[in-house]
């Protein structure tokens, strides 16, 4: 290895390493507001439901595609939500192309003879895929507020009696509730998914909500003002998610969002490895769609302080940190040859500490998050230790595909928007096996993830004859991140 070569390789991982180290004290400045926030839901004017008077007409908007396993489930669960019927209207927006349109309509049907107000609305095509139906739907509800619920959620039948009273305040363009996670205990990847959900739904969305700075609708389980969607522009398809698209035109126009930790909204989390990632592919590549359409309206926006702009643009950003994970987990081999080649170059290794001190924030974040919902005490923090490490791990493994899905959507490559399967999955008894709409190809990324492995193998392997074991630890989780999803991925087949 020339010493240009070691040099070129030096200020990439460097690079890199400070920017994961930016991201990981935004997440320790969104600990701080969260630690100091004092709950001020109670002191916000509300609605009176009690009044008839006060009670807005509310539409709620049920986004499905090919869902069978789950339609009837959710119907059922939303028949049961309690508000006033001459003041509710159900819309189920059902793109679907498989047998299950049939059952729902029946279901459907049923449901309007008890004297519910409920629509089965269908598309010719599935232009905007979910923002697309959405906004179709828009364009006839009733309601002046619009709630939304994806298929694998189950909201509380006091769901609305605790969130339409916030819309009393004229500025608050949407409310959003936290998820739930109602097969948490399911196997090791729904208890990390749910580890890194709650992460967000408590430190990120309080700890941003609480300063005023920019949060997004998480595309279920909140509800939006209608005049507040009209405003911002209405829904738009061109990104995987719109709704952080929708949610910073709406903030950037003034609206006002309203986070309510305290109200659960349950839902089920992908089961197998190749739902999950469906489901972050979606998720990381919006972010960077999201980046690249929205972070120069924020930077140069008038309406905004400084910190605001920050966040904002650390948010939009969050996808881009698996680009950067990724960058530093492949160089870091190159560095440790670099190490122990070129001594006078020994001291550039300084910087590793960036990640260290990364790691730690993380750590002493999370935990904060973790206790919250889970509790404190011994016995949990060491729950806790083994949880962190293992998400780590695996966080580590995803790197790879989620950075490919980062580098396509900051280049502007378009993909149709993929749906998560969902399974139907309660407990542990229950089996995705043989479930339909499971992927019946390996995902090719997947012989990228098994040279990795081996990779980070071959990393622990020259430690040895180096004698040096500083990396070791990292190059560890990594082979096990890697060699985790590479062996669920090939696993988990209908």
């Amino acid at each position: 290895m020339g010493i240009t070569i070691a040099y070129i390789i030096i200020a990439i991982y460097s690079i890199a390493l400070i920017l994961i180290f930016c991201y990981s004290l935004a997440q320790l400045n969104l600990l701080i507001n969260y630690l100091s926030n004092k709950r001020q839901n109670e002191e916000a004017p509300k609605y009176n439901l009690l009044d008839p008077k006060e009670i807005p007409f509310v539409t709620i908007q049920l986004p499905v595609y090919n869902e069978e396993y789950v339609m009837e489930r959710l119907l059922d669960n939303i028949a049961k939500i309690e508000y006033p019927k001459s003041k509710l209207e159900i819309q189920v927006l059902d793109d679907s192309t498989d047998d299950s349109v049939v059952d729902t309509a029946a279901r459907v049907q049923e449901l309007k003879e008890t004297g519910l107000d409920i629509q089965h609305i269908r598309r010719e095509n599935r232009v905007g895929f979910k923002a697309g139906a959405l906004k179709e739907g828009l364009e006839i509800a009733k309601g002046d507020f619009i709630a939304i619920f994806d298929a694998d959620f189950l909201p509380e039948t006091d769901w609305l009696k605790k969130t339409v009273p916030y819309f009393k305040d004229p500025e608050i363009g949407v409310v959003q509730t936290r998820w739930g996670h109602i097969n948490r205990d399911y196997s090791t990847l729904t208890r990390i998914q749910a580890f890194a959900l709650d992460a967000h739904f408590t430190l990120e969305q309080v700890g941003r909500n609480a300063k005023g700075h920019f949060i997004n609708f998480n595309g279920t389980a909140g509800i939006w003002r209608k005049d507040c969607i009209l405003d911002a522009g209405n829904w738009e398809g061109d990104t995987l998610t719109e709704d952080l698209d929708l949610s910073y035109r709406a903030q950037l126009k003034n609206w006002k969002f309203k986070y309510l930790e305290d109200v659960e909204t349950p839902a089920e989390l992908p089961v197998v490895m190749s739902a999950a990632r469906s489901q972050q592919f979606r998720w990381n590549k919006g972010g960077a769609e999201n980046f690249r359409k929205t972070v120069w309206s924020v930077v140069s926006a008038k309406n905004i302080n400084f910190k605001t702009k920050f966040h904002g643009v650390m948010h939009l950003l969050n996808s881009s940190m698996f680009l950067c994970v990724f960058i530093v987990a492949v160089l870091s081999v190159p560095m440790l040859i670099i190490k122990n080649t070129f001594g006078h170059l020994a001291w550039v290794f300084e910087v590793t500490s960036f990640f260290i001190a990364s790691t730690v924030i993380l750590f002493f974040c999370y935990w904060f998050t973790y206790k919250s919902i889970q509790g404190s005490g011994f016995d949990k923090f060491v729950d806790y230790v083994k949880l962190f490490f293992t998400f780590f791990s695996v966080a580590l493994g995803l790197s790879l595909h989620n950075a490919l899905a980062v580098i396509e959507g900051h280049m502007g490559k378009k993909s149709e928007f993929v749906r998560t399967p969902k399974f139907n999955i309660n407990s542990l008894s229950d089996s995705w096996k043989g479930n339909k709409y499971l992927a019946k190809k390996l995902s090719p990324n997947m012989i990228l993830e098994f040279a990795l492995m081996l990779y980070f193998l071959y990393g622990m392997y020259i430690a040895i004859p180096f004698n040096d074991y500083g990396l070791f630890p990292f190059h560890l989780m990594l082979f096990l991140g890697f060699g985790f999803v590479f062996f669920k991925s090939l696993t988990a087949k209908a």
